[in-house]
């Protein structure tokens, strides 16, 4: 949804969407051909990083960022609806961000772009790892409830 969204606002834009997933991919796709942008949208099975390759001027994440132990208690509308990969950012929430933090470098360009979803209470968290792998964070951006929701950073030069 995130790539098709920017795909949406900017014309001369191209992305890949990638999961780990295969029903994602072909879910992504099929958005993409009804919204009129398959021939600007691709998708890449890839756990992270594994299988992509090539540089990019923005990359983008919706990551699983819930901790594993608090899943059991989320409301009933969220825990069964999204897969658990989804959903479980592993014990401390964290998981999908180290992966990202060591992964992102080899794939953006000079001044390239990193944006990544939080939750409310991981701005620092995530603030202070992607930071000690050479990221320059810039404030945390609100979603429309006033939370703590997208952090964008750039590689420090």
């Amino acid at each position: 949804a995130i790539p098709l969204a920017l795909l949406s606002e900017v014309a001369a834009a191209t992305a890949i969407g990638t999961d780990m997933a295969t029903g994602a991919l072909a879910t992504a796709l099929e958005n993409a051909k009804d919204l009129g942008l398959a021939d600007r949208f691709s998708t890449l099975r890839s756990n992270w990083f594994e299988s992509v390759s090539g540089s990019f001027d923005l990359i983008v994440s919706n990551p699983p960022y819930i901790r594993s132990d608090v899943i059991p208690h989320l409301d009933i509308a969220v825990r069964d609806h999204d897969p658990l990969l989804a959903l479980d950012g592993g014990e401390d929430g964290l998981d999908a961000y180290r992966a990202i933090a060591v992964g992102a470098p080899a794939h953006l360009v000079e001044d390239g772009c990193l944006a990544v979803e939080i939750g409310f209470d991981q701005a620092e968290s995530v603030g202070a790892l992607f930071s000690a792998e050479g990221f320059k964070v810039e404030p945390v951006h609100l979603d429309l409830a006033g939370n703590d929701r997208v952090l964008l950073m750039k590689m420090r030069q």
